[in-house]
């Protein structure tokens, strides 16, 4: 990136007349660290939206939790999904923040700019991820009070959405005890990871079905997400965590190096370690490589260059993000479905489900059979309800079905990253969730 390019970053900040931090980047912002337990601190960085309105406090206040777990929301979510900037730092036609105020946060702690000062502070369950997470609003709200009765919403994807089912739980009962003063409505889960195992054997019929695999590869990787399955049944949680990544490496070696984030994405032959698994970040036997891409560089070098210099940070980005999956590896298989029965039975919380149609690494069968078997009041109505196409400006951008607070996305021409595969049909269902 070039000197120039952050001047003028700069020189858009200042014109914009900004009554926040002069962040990075256009618009107003804020951002600072909040302590969620003794040795350990999360990151929050805020957008106000840039909608012609007369307070940011009309519009919705947006969360985004990114995935691995290890992914960081600052920098993946933000810089390549749907922030103000792209990773060329172009301005970005579809970010969230034209409509609405979006709050990245950085978790579990030890991702992207959060930190612990003690190896003792890492999570290593779920349900720590979600206590930290509502102290992080508790901070957040400490300092921006005036959110605290705007409409809100925490938006996930992949791992995130684990975590957010938690999240969104916990956050409910203290909002209900009245020990946090918020305004929570809904939760958005995209291609999220919440019946791992379901989404693991659904691997080799889908990888079948779009002609991926013949018959012989059917088998072989039936054969290593049964051996999953085994370990998964046998509640062998990190064994199941090592064999879904054993799965994993035989489905790359046998498609030859198959994206698993979007299966039509054009790749070179060959077993590849600097895959786009790779440069997502967010699994150890795929996104652990010893390779470095050149997004890696380009996103490492913008997070803990420009923009560590610009919000006046001395953390270095995700130094410790590695340590946060293997402190986790326990939990990672573990499902969570009874979490979002939880949601849809005891809470007046809106949950949507989204499912991109190329995505492998969450398939689509997998979550349909989740969401199809689940257990909560108004199943039968819901699985009885007429799906209706999803349609923007005249095109079909994927399909819906709704009843209660349970709302079902299949979205089009999309794989694991909605917003950035297909962010006409991401805008429509936002509109929907969160208006």
């Amino acid at each position: 990136m070039s000197g120039s390019s952050v001047l003028l970053l700069v020189a858009i900040c200042l014109a914009s007349g900004a009554h926040a931090k002069i962040g990075f980047g256009p618009g107003e912002q804020e951002w600072g660290y909040v302590k969620v337990r003794s040795d350990a601190n999360m990151f929050w960085w805020l957008y106000y939206t840039t909608a012609n309105v007369s307070s940011y406090y009309d519009k919705p206040l947006i969360i985004w939790l990114q995935g691995g777990p290890g992914a960081s929301s600052t920098s993946y979510g933000n810089f390549e999904e749907l922030g103000p900037l792209d990773l060329s730092l172009n301005q970005r036609n579809h970010t969230w923040v034209k409509d609405y105020n979006v709050l990245f946060i950085d978790n579990p702690v030890g991702t992207g700019f959060s930190y612990v000062t003690d190896p003792s502070a890492y999570t290593t369950t779920n349900e720590q991820i979600a206590s930290d997470l509502v102290e992080c609003m508790r901070g957040f709200l400490k300092v921006l009070p005036k959110f605290a009765n705007v409409s809100t919403y925490i938006t996930t994807e992949s791992y995130g959405g684990k975590m957010g089912v938690d999240f969104a739980l916990a956050w409910y009962k203290a909002q209900q005890a009245g020990t946090i003063k918020s305004n929570l409505k809904g939760v958005s889960l995209i291609d999220s990871w919440i019946d791992p195992i379901g989404s693991v054997m659904e691997w080799a019929p889908f990888l079948y079905a779009t002609g991926m695999v013949d018959t012989e590869g059917y088998k072989t990787i039936d054969k290593a997400a049964q051996a999953t399955k085994n370990a998964v049944n046998a509640e062998l949680w990190f064994q199941a965590t090592s064999l879904w990544s054993a799965a994993e490496r035989v489905i790359l070696q046998t498609t030859s190096n198959i994206d698993f984030y979007n299966i039509l994405t054009k790749k070179q032959p060959g077993f590849m370690r600097d895959s786009s698994a790779v440069r997502y970040s967010s699994e150890p036997a795929l996104m652990r490589g010893d390779l470095i891409s050149t997004y890696d560089f380009d996103l490492n070098y913008l997070m803990n260059g420009p923009v560590k210099r610009s919000l006046n940070l001395t953390v270095e980005h995700s130094t410790q993000s590695d340590t946060v999956f293997y402190k986790l590896q326990e939990d990672f298989m573990k499902p969570v479905v009874d979490k979002v029965e939880l949601l849809l039975n005891q809470t007046n919380l809106k949950v949507d489900v989204i499912t991109g149609q190329l995505d492998l690494i969450v398939d689509t069968p997998g979550t349909v059979n989740w969401v199809e078997n689940m257990k909560w009041k108004y199943s039968n109505i819901w699985l009885k309800a007429r799906r209706q196409p999803l349609v923007v400006q005249d095109v079909i951008e994927g399909y819906v079905k709704s009843y209660g607070n349970l709302a079902m996305y299949w979205v089009n021409r999309a794989g694991h990253m909605v917003p950035k595969d297909n962010p006409a049909a991401m805008a429509q269902i936002l509109k929907r969730f969160a208006n």
